[in-house]
């Protein structure tokens, strides 16, 4: 093949190619309408009313239904996949998570991130990469912002690890800096139509919560969504990408996969606000069945009418296996999928 046909294709970056400060503009905005939620809902049980019905989120004080917190995420991650980890062995982790704007349809999102941090692994074949991405509308209102660190692959083992940098990063986002809805208002919240009783009073610190039920991955599913949200990651499609032939699934669609089943005992936890810290504690596959459990960590009062805040842990396992996160080592156990800390919004 030509030198010069292999020069315009993009190979992705490598480890070496991140250094701080570099600011990396995604390609391809995306405009969203309501076929993202549609698909979004075939894909996961999702079920919170704000997010399924006009009519509910307007009795709530908003404009219309927004779309999915989490699929605003999965489009804004999705953007900055072949800038950020398109040779990744794995995403690691995730924090200083905040929605500021709701996204509707009709709204066309892009992706920016920052290079805050890298850090080379003892083995000299990969590094540590921290990035801070903001997802912007169209009026250049920051939609969503978060920070993620990514094991990327060296393309040169050879070449001289950088001198490392390792961003201090807030354990959780402060309740008073979470970002409420404009208008945002519970107190004439319909909980017959919301599906549940449960308010945020009911919920106590320490609590946990077994969401039940559970959901089988599909290869044709993880593969759907995946390709929904234009995450070209390599080892979510392609057999030769990891060394035992497994297409690993999208960490995100375990994100939703695990939100959605958390409706049965948080059907009230209507909107994600803020994103603490997470893990993909071990990998997912095909044939794998997701169940979740919560454990709520901490609540906190808004300046919204009849909403509060609350700390909700979300832990994906492999099986059904409550309650049961890590071992005497201190490590997470095998059946451990996610481990989710993050605020939602909720009536009081």
């Amino acid at each position: 093949m030509p030198a010069d046909t292999i020069a315009k294709t993009n190979p992705g970056r490598f480890f070496e190619d991140y250094a701080v400060g570099d600011v990396l503009a995604h390609a391809v905005p995306r405009t969203v309408s309501g076929g993202e939620r549609a698909l979004y809902h075939a894909l996961y049980p999702a079920r919170h009313a704000l997010y399924s019905s006009d009519e509910f989120a307007r009795a709530c004080g908003l404009p219309a239904s927004p779309l999915d917190d989490l699929a605003a995420f999965h489009v804004v991650f999705g953007k900055t996949v072949p800038d950020v980890s398109l040779n990744a062995v794995a995403n690691l982790g995730y924090g200083e998570g905040r929605w500021r704007v709701p996204v509707y349809p009709g709204d066309t999102l892009r992706s920016v991130s920052e290079v805050i941090g890298v850090k080379q692994n003892s083995n000299g074949k990969t590094g540590v990469v921290w990035v801070r991405t903001r997802g912007m509308n169209q009026r250049d209102e920051v939609v969503m912002d978060y920070v993620r660190w990514v094991m990327v692959r060296k393309r040169d083992t050879d070449a001289a690890a950088p001198d490392p940098v390792v961003p201090e990063l807030a354990k959780a986002v402060e309740p008073a800096s979470l970002a409420i809805p404009q208008g945002l208002d519970f107190t004439g919240y319909d909980f017959a139509l919301a599906g549940e009783p449960h308010r945020w009073g009911d919920y106590a610190i320490g609590e946990q919560i077994d969401h039940v039920d559970g959901v089988t991955v599909e290869e044709a599913e993880h593969m759907m969504a995946t390709r929904l949200w234009q995450n070209t990651a390599k080892v979510h499609f392609d057999v030769g990408a990891r060394p035992d032939g497994t297409r690993l699934i999208y960490g995100g669609h375990v994100i939703s996969m695990a939100r959605a089943l958390s409706f049965n005992g948080l059907a009230n936890a209507q909107m994600v606000a803020g994103l603490n810290a997470g893990a993909h504690a071990n990998p997912c596959l095909s044939g794998d069945t997701i169940h979740a459990w919560s454990e709520v960590l901490d609540k906190a009062p808004t300046a919204a009418p009849g909403v509060g805040a609350i700390r909700l842990r979300l832990v994906a396992t492999k099986g059904h296996a409550p309650f049961d996160l890590r071992g005497e080592d201190g490590k997470y156990r095998s059946h451990v999928l996610l481990d989710l800390d993050y605020w939602a919004l909720m009536p009081l």
